[in-house]
């Protein structure tokens, strides 16, 4: 595919763009799985620290 340096440039501007969308995207994917990952850790260290200590064998 031969494409014209004009050609070029946009469609590397445009690669470039999805390319910054993506990794913001990323970003708030993994902030969000960090937030919920530690709200949940919370809630369970929560849970575990109201339950009375259980002695001996299962």
């Amino acid at each position: 595919m031969n494409l014209t340096p004009e050609q070029r440039k946009v469609r590397d501007a445009q690669r470039q763009q999805e390319a910054s969308q993506a990794m913001k995207e990323h970003r708030a994917n993994e902030k969000a799985f960090y937030d919920n990952f530690q709200r949940l850790k919370a809630e369970r260290q929560a849970r575990e620290a109201a339950e009375p200590r259980k002695t001996g064998s299962r």
